[in-house]
């Protein structure tokens, strides 16, 4: 199996309804096509990059090769878990989890994305839930961090529910503009006292020192 050479290809996330994992090629077709379904009124633009401003094809091509390329990329001392997430067998977004210097510093950002048809029914806050796990329980984080456009309700009010406490503001320019970006932090005690979601980890002990917790083999 690949994960026996590439651990982290064998993590797997459990919550209630969502099923988490780093993708398989068929899963990347398929968020390309989630991708192509729509993630937000095309009249905002909620990320930093404004990667969903492509035609399909353009678009649905950068979404594989992101992944690719991140993968690509992974080191211990720099890599991004970008797991797909699954929802009654289809995959309908991603959340990414991911760390530079995690061995020093525990800390973890996280980002994702949901196809609008998704939207609304508690699995943007189920899919950070569980990559919180993965971070707080699985790896012994001590922080993460996230940011938001001040227009982001949805985005805010998830980070909000799971305990994250505002943690200062930037500027940007997307689109030509100038844009207010607010952050957040949630420590590991505020992350023990805001959890709710039940989270199952599988496959994660092989994939420890590729998370840069322990060494790798040689």
């Amino acid at each position: 199996m690949i994960s026996d050479h590439f651990p982290p290809l064998g993590v797997g996330l459990s919550t209630p309804r969502l099923r988490l994992r780093m993708p398989t090629d068929a899963d990347l077709s398929a968020l390309a096509d989630a991708a192509l379904r729509g993630v937000h009124d095309p009249e905002t633009m909620p990320f930093r990059q404004p990667w969903t401003d492509q035609g399909p094809e353009r678009l649905g091509r950068a979404v594989i090769q992101h992944n690719w390329s991140t993968m690509a990329a992974w080191t211990p001392e720099r890599w991004a878990f970008n797991a797909v997430v699954i929802f009654e067998g289809r995959v309908i977004g991603l959340q990414e989890m991911n760390a530079k210097d995690f061995a020093v510093t525990r800390q973890v950002g996280s980002g994702s994305w949901l196809t609008r048809e998704y939207q609304g029914r508690g699995l943007g806050t189920e899919m950070r839930a569980a990559i919180l796990h993965l971070a707080f329980e699985g790896l012994g984080a001590l922080d993460a961090v996230t940011e938001a456009f001040d227009t982001s309700a949805a985005s805010i009010g998830v980070s909000r529910r799971l305990g994250y406490r505002p943690d200062g503001i930037d500027h940007l320019e997307v689109r030509g503009r100038r844009v207010r970006e607010l952050r957040y932090r949630l420590t590991r005690r505020d992350w023990e006292e805001h959890r709710t979601v039940p989270v199952e980890i599988e496959g994660l002990e092989p994939a420890l020192p590729y998370f840069g917790v322990g060494e790798l083999p040689e």
